[in-house]
């Protein structure tokens, strides 16, 4: 007994380090969160807005709330496969909707749970697992792909992050040579067609996409629609009546992802049934001037959502050369 307390003690030290190696940081909505120098078991509350975006980089997430316990997601798409490509290993499952399950969540013994602003009223319930980082999605507040920049820096992946970036620049570059000179001057406006019109925010691959090629966003306001000014909302409602007096540089239509039909062909027939007989007096239909995205690609707040962009825009204005 005399030589088990030292060999305990000092079992206890050698392992302290690695228990010490914490730090506090203040998430998004000014809660102070003690995480892991480097968690390795991350799981997410929003997978296409904090999953994927870390799966951009490199990182394997263990966990996903929206997947079923086969790896199945909720929606009709799923996002890693859509984004990223088919093939990637997907998270695990602890609930695909209502309330998280926590005995499932418990068992992917996670060190970091990261989650939207969204989920506040969660937190409590969460941190019985793990430490819980709330991460802003609000166009007000972040911008583009920011929130996987602001990820990036969370979990240590500034570098890896870097490089993805200055590889899309150089991509960003090369095709601004080909497009139009007065793009400077030219505007955009994104429309998601759910089963009414809205303004997407400024939180996503796409925005920043057309925004570093030089086009820039249509002020909604001045059309008598909400303002689109600071994307608030990730959607903002627009009337048809307001809808039918815009005239962008750029049409840019994207179908809601819950169902089939995200290519050109449904997405005219789903704005028909919204606004019908658009495509008989809108300028920007009249003249040829919309491009019709797959919103699975390019909504989420990545630089791979900024590629699937660009190439886009690489082939909608190679048509219209």
């Amino acid at each position: 007994m005399r030589f088990l307390i030292p060999c305990t003690i000092a079992a206890l030290l050698a392992v302290s380090p690695v228990l010490a190696a914490e730090r506090t940081v203040t998430d998004d909505t000014g809660r102070e969160v003690t995480l892991p120098e480097h968690p390795e078991r991350i799981v997410v509350m929003h997978e296409p807005l904090l999953g994927v975006p870390l799966m951009d980089l490199g990182l394997d997430v263990t966990g996903s709330y929206g997947r079923t316990d086969d790896g199945g997601f909720v929606i009709a798409v799923d996002f890693i496969d859509t984004v990223l490509g088919e093939g990637k290993p997907k998270p695990s499952g602890f609930g695909p909707f209502g309330q998280p399950d926590l005995e499932k969540l418990r068992a992917l013994q996670p060190d970091l749970i990261l989650a939207t602003a969204l989920d506040a009223g969660k937190v409590d319930q969460l941190a019985t697992v793990a430490p819980v980082y709330l991460q802003n999605i609000d166009g007000s507040k972040v911008h583009g792909f920011e929130v996987q920049a602001n990820l990036a820096a969370l979990v240590g992946l500034e570098d890896a992050f870097a490089a993805r970036k200055a590889a899309y620049l150089e991509r960003v570059a090369q095709l601004r040579e080909t497009l139009p000179a007065e793009i400077a001057d030219q505007t955009y406006l994104p429309i998601f067609l759910t089963d009414q019109l809205n303004v997407v925010g400024n939180s996503s691959g796409m925005i920043q996409a057309l925004e570093d090629l030089g086009y820039t966003r249509l002020e909604v306001s001045d059309a008598g629609g909400p303002s689109a000014e600071g994307g608030s909302m990730m959607l903002m409602p627009l009337s048809t009546e307001a809808f039918g007096r815009l005239n962008p540089d750029v049409l840019v239509l994207l179908n809601n992802y819950m169902g089939d039909g995200r290519d050109e062909a449904g997405t005219r027939a789903k704005l028909g049934k919204i606004v019908p007989g658009w495509d008989r007096f809108m300028k920007p239909a009249l003249e040829d001037r919309i491009l019709f995205v797959d919103p699975a690609k390019v909504i989420t707040p990545t630089v791979a959502s900024a590629e699937h962009m660009l190439d886009a825009v690489e082939t909608w204005s190679g048509k219209a050369q």
